[in-house]
Formats: C-alpha cells, sequence, structure tokens
C-alpha cells in the first residue's frame, strides 16, 4: 500500500470521525452578541469533543467574540452559514506563546470548514495595542520607528507541527499580522477558503513555513502583503511537495511568492492556474536569500492584469555565515502578464509603500544570482508580457557600456525594485547558467529607449522563438559576456545582425 492510500485511507477515517458526534456550542454557554467572551464555552466544547474521541464543533448562526482558542486532536471547528467568530480587539486577551485567535500545537487530525467567517478585527486590535504601548502596559522595540512587531499582532489561525490539517470554505478576515501560518505541518488541505485582509501591514493571506505535503486550491486571497507566500525559517527545516492550483491573489505586496525568509529549503513547488491582478510588487516572486536551497519549481499557465512586476527570481546573501544559497531547476511555462505605468494598487485600504530609491523608470522582469553563485536552470517557455514602458534618460539612465553600475546589493531585501533602475525594459538576466526562454513575446505600451533584454555574465542562454514586435533602441538584445549562447527564431524589429550586441571583457 502506497504512501497515498494510507493518506486517503486516513482522510476518510477522519471524517467518519468528526460525523460521530456534534458539540454546538451553545449548550457550553456561548452566547451571540457584542458583550460576551465565548473563549472559555467554545474551548470547553472543544475540549469535550477531543476526550470523547473526537467530533465537531458547532458554531452556529451569530456573533462570537472569542480570545485564543486551542483547536486539538480529532477536532473539527465547523462554522455554519452566517457564523461570525470574531477574534477579541484587546491585546491583552493572547497570551505571548498564544498570539492567534485559532491555535494548535503538536496536534493531529484537525479541521476548521463551514461557510462562516473567522474576524481577526484587527484594525480595533492595533488600535488597542499601540495604546497600551503608548501606556507602558507593553513593550515592543521598534513600534516607534516603524510598526508594532510581529510579536505583538495575533495571526487569525496558526498551527504549528501539526499533521493531517484541513482547512476548507470558511473566510478569514482583517488580520492584525500574517492572516494564518502553517509551520512545521505535514499533510495540509486549504480549499475553497476566501481570505480578505487589508485591516494593517504584514497581513499574508497564507504562510506555509517549513511545512510538507500542503495542498491549497480553489481559494482567493485580497492580502496587505504577500498573498500566498512559502517560507523557510528553520535551517533544518524546508517546504516540500507544495501544490498550489485554481487560485486568485491581489496583493499589495506580491502574489506568489516563495521566501523572504529561506533558511532551510523550498522543493518540488507546483502552481497551476493562477490570475494575479491589481498587484503592486511581482506576479510570481522566488526569492532565496539567507542559505536556502530553491529547486524543482514548476509554475504553469498564469495571468496577471495591472501588476507592478511579472518575474522576479533572486539568488541573494543576506545571512552573516558561510552559507549560499542555490537556486536552480525553475519551469515557468503559460504566462501572460500586463504591466502598466503606473502603481497597480492605488485605492486599496494599505498601498504598497514606495521603494526606497532613486527615481527610475519602469523596472523589468529579472533573473539575478552573484558573482560565483549563479542561478541555475531556469525556462520560460510561452510567456508573454507587456509594459507600459514609456522611460526616459532624464528619469534614470544606465548606459550598455557601463552594466557593472548596476549594483550586486547580494544583502538587500529581495524585490523586484532592489537594483533602482535597470538597464533593459523587459528581461534584466546577471549571474545565471542554463536560462532558456523559448516562445516569449515583449512588448510595451509606450517607446523605452532602453534594450529589451540584457544578459549579463550568463553561460548556456538559449534564446528560442523570441518575438520583440518594437523597440526604440538599435541594440534589441544586449549578451554583455555571455558564453555558450543558442539564439534561433529571434524575431526582432530591426535585422538580427544589426539588433544582437554582443559584448565581451
Amino acid at each position: 500500500m502506497n504512501k497515498s492510500t494510507i493518506t486517503l485511507l486516513f482522510s476518510i477515517f477522519c471524517l467518519n470521525a468528526f460525523s460521530q458526534k456534534t458539540y454546538n456550542i451553545l449548550n457550553y454557554g456561548a452566547k451571540s452578541g457584542s458583550n460576551f467572551i465565548n473563549t472559555a464555552a467554545i474551548q470547553q466544547a472543544i475540549d469535550a469533543a477531543t476526550s470523547h474521541g473526537g467530533g465537531r464543533v458547532i458554531v452556529p448562526a451569530g456573533y462570537f467574540i472569542t480570545a485564543p482558542l486551542n483547536l486539538k486532536s480529532d477536532v473539527e471547528l465547523h462554522l455554519n452559514n452566517d457564523a461570525i467568530l470574531l477574534g477579541s480587539a484587546k491585546r491583552l486577551d493572547y497570551p505571548d506563546n498564544q498570539m492567534s485567535v485559532i491555535y494548535a500545537q503538536n496536534q493531529q487530525n484537525i479541521a476548521i470548514t463551514g461557510n462562516g467567517i473567522i474576524d481577526g478585527q484587527g484594525r480595533d486590535l492595533v488600535e488597542n495595542t499601540l495604546m497600551l504601548l503608548r501606556q507602558g502596559k507593553i513593550q515592543d522595540e521598534q513600534w516607534l520607528l516603524k510598526r508594532p512587531t510581529e510579536k505583538n499582532r495575533p495571526f487569525v489561525v496558526y498551527f504549528k507541527n501539526c499533521q493531517h490539517v484541513k482547512v476548507t470554505g470558511i473566510t478569514l478576515k482583517n488580520a492584525a499580522c500574517w492572516v494564518q501560518t502553517y509551520s512545521e505541518c505535514d499533510d495540509v488541505t486549504i480549499d475553497s477558503i476566501k481570505v480578505q485582509s487589508t485591516a494593517y501591514w504584514n497581513n499574508d493571506g497564507i504562510d506555509i513555513v517549513d511545512s510538507k505535503n500542503v495542498k491549497i486550491t480553489n481559494s482567493y486571497f485580497n492580502a496587505a502583503d504577500d498573498a500566498i507566500c512559502l517560507k523557510s525559517e528553520n535551517p533544518q527545516g524546508s517546504c516540500e511537495n507544495i501544490w498550489i492550483e485554481n487560485c486568485i491573489a491581489r496583493s499589495s505586496a506580491s502574489g506568489f511568492k516563495i521566501g523572504t525568509g529561506s533558511l532551510g529549503g523550498f522543493k518540488n513547488i507546483k502552481v497551476s492556474n493562477l490570475t494575479v491582478f491589481d498587484t503592486y510588487r511581482s506576479a510570481i516572486a522566488l526569492e532565496t536569500v539567507d542559505g536556502a536551497y530553491l529547486q524543482d519549481i514548476d509554475i504553469r499557465h498564469v495571468i496577471g492584469k495591472n501588476v507592478g512586476n511579472a518575474l522576479f527570481i533572486r539568488l541573494g546573501h543576506r545571512n552573516q555565515d558561510n552559507r549560499y544559497s542555490t537556486l536552480r531547476n525553475v519551469l515557468i511555462n503559460d504566462v501572460k502578464v500586463e504591466v502598466p505605468f503606473g502603481k497597480p494598487d492605488i485605492g486599496y485600504p494599505l498601498e504598497g509603500p514606495p521603494p526606497k530609491i532613486p527615481p527610475h523608470n519602469l523596472i523589468t522582469s529579472s533573473i539575478t544570482g552573484l558573482p560565483g553563485h549563479p542561478v541555475q536552470n531556469v525556462t520560460l517557455q510561452n510567456i508573454e508580457i507587456s509594459y507600459g514602458g514609456g522611460a526616459k534618460k532624464e528619469v534614470a539612465y544606465i548606459s550598455i557600456d557601463d552594466l557593472a553600475s548596476v549594483p550586486e546589493n547580494a544583502t538587500g531585501y529581495p524585490e523586484f525594485t532592489m537594483f533602482g533602475e535597470l538597464p533593459a525594459w523587459g528581461m534584466y538576466i546577471r549571474h545565471a547558467e542554463g536560462i532558456k526562454l523559448n516562445n516569449v513575446k515583449l512588448s510595451y505600451a509606450q517607446d523605452d529607449y532602453r534594450p529589451s533584454i540584457i544578459a549579463d555574465d550568463t553561460n548556456g542562454l538559449i534564446l528560442q522563438n523570441v518575438t520583440i514586435p518594437a523597440s526604440k533602441s538599435t541594440a534589441v538584445i544586449v549578451l554583455n559576456n555571455v558564453t555558450g549562447e543558442t539564439i534561433d527564431k529571434v524575431s526582432l524589429p530591426v535585422s538580427n545582425k544589426n539588433g544582437i550586441l554582443t559584448q565581451k571583457k
């Protein structure tokens, strides 16, 4: 019997266990309304279910305020239609070791289901936190410089080291911090959920941290930070066997991101049928900057509408030790993205912050490693990216004779604006090997003086069936210190002989 069959049988067993008995929170003293805290009543129902071998805890229609709840093994928390679970808006109701509305650690066979809502009341909660900080009743080392740290801003859902987790159907709203985090978990199913969380900063829609065997399907995310994000915060941990399919993402940061936290590793990640819209940063961002390996990534069928950047692939060295990240074996296939001239998330409650860099023109997609530590084996296939264009030398200018002036910024926070102005408008590649662009079309709406593609310090570049219908620059493609290149069926607005400029040291 293989692992998949065992997992399926276990899931069927879990469903049967859940259906054995129900525990309505009203029977344990819960009351709907704005003046009653239901923590004790709901927790009693959860404890009763787990003590009797498991069952379904019912949250009926109504408003139920609660401080943190411990979800325990073999318990399904089910929110009926029109049920709203409101997290307490008082910071002191959240113990420092339990900073979330729903919390579970070291549990098995747990679920949150139904069509109800869990609302973290993030804006009111942060206002209460700020009041307590001003009064000196709680402490935080960053709040006067930027905002309260994560230790003072609760999540809506936080599961750590749990196995056989299911979250389906529900709506999660208004977190004060990351909406939901699944850390060091195994066998997680997220399906048909809705996230609506623009109440405060650092509102990642979902974070998968050092977890394995995770499915995220048929879900919608609208977040003030990254919409769907994978992280590795343990040097011995990793995200592995992650499947994301049929999701929609809106973000004031990036739509789908691997990183920024990247201590351990990422392996065997598959994304399919993803729509990203009105997103301030990148539709797709793959980042490893803290020593992690990032490999075997398969991303297909992505549509990006009104986003700040299409593709950002970055290997950096932010960590202080001698470990270097690796980034290899990436396939991105069937992607169509529109990058406008202007800020894509204007009008949303919390817009992405202006980049802390000098004035710059519209910034291109990029694949960048470090000297001696290249990004390896990346294929971009069936890609269409349209840009707003409109670059002006009066705003910023990097000559193709001075490509070394683009900063390495090895330790910088990874985001597509981290280099400031880039000398290409369509694709910038540096410190890479085994990069293939096959059936790629790059276009712009307004003239741009820069070359469309620049590859610098790259070995084994393949340009095949690349189409660039218009270019104001005579040098449409610039190959600087590129070796082992293959150029086949490239269509340029000028002759290939004149449009491809090769420069060597």
